[in-house]
């Protein structure tokens, strides 16, 4: 499983954590899913070893972006539930959780829409959730479950930042692909194939204004 993109993933992420712990990034606190039905639910799952909220460099700004972009409606955010490690069944537990929050949400919010954040090992989770295999990626995993198809109308729009399975030539297709919006920086290692930029993996908050205006115009 490209041993180089793992430690480089690796390498990034305790720069990630070290900046977080006081090297420069803001952390953007997101309230949890409230017991009323919001009208968006955003979803969202963080990074490798990623801290913050729903997730300092991409999450947390994400939501914060789109609170503002999205006028007149209310909004909800839940953080993935999974350990976000370098493990082999880290990816595919978050999918299954991605999934269930999803199924349960919609059961008892029937009007409540979604929007999918994903970054890095996040990307891979919401891959999987939306039936695109992440398999054979940094850090992803086979597909354990799927959004249902009769929710599949509910996700008003996917946002996807370094996503690993673009390293192998890889994107979203068909149903969800004209609401998908996928961040690749120039030189990410994790997401360009033969890239060499290491840092560049930590710059998609400057991604968030964007994201937030595209999801704007899906909802």
């Amino acid at each position: 499983m490209f041993p180089h993109k793992k430690s480089s993933l690796l390498r990034l992420t305790v720069v990630a954590a070290t900046l977080a712990a006081g090297g420069g990034l803001v952390v953007v606190a997101a309230p949890t899913a409230s017991a009323a039905c919001a009208d968006i639910d955003v979803v969202a799952a963080r990074g490798t070893f990623e801290p913050g909220t729903l997730g300092v460099i991409v999450g947390d700004p994400v939501f914060s972006a789109l609170q503002e972009k999205i006028t007149g409606k209310t909004l909800s955010s839940y953080a993935v539930d999974y350990p976000a490690n370098l493990s082999l069944t880290s990816a595919a537990t978050g999918n299954a959780d991605l999934v269930d929050h999803v199924r349960s949400q919609a059961a008892s919010c029937p009007n409540q829409r979604f929007i999918l954040v994903g970054y890095s090992q996040g990307a891979n989770v919401v891959d999987n959730s939306i039936g695109i295999s992440s398999a054979g990626a940094v850090v992803g995993s086979p597909i354990v479950a799927t959004i249902p198809g009769a929710l599949e109308p509910k996700v008003a729009a996917v946002l996807l930042f370094g996503n690993p399975i673009r390293a192998l030539g890889k994107s979203v297709t068909g149903t969800y692909q004209s609401r998908t919006i996928d961040f690749c920086a120039d030189g990410d290692p994790i997401c360009e194939n033969g890239g060499d930029d290491t840092l560049a993996h930590l710059t998609y908050g400057d991604d968030a204004d964007a994201a937030a205006t595209f999801a704007a115009g899906k909802v």
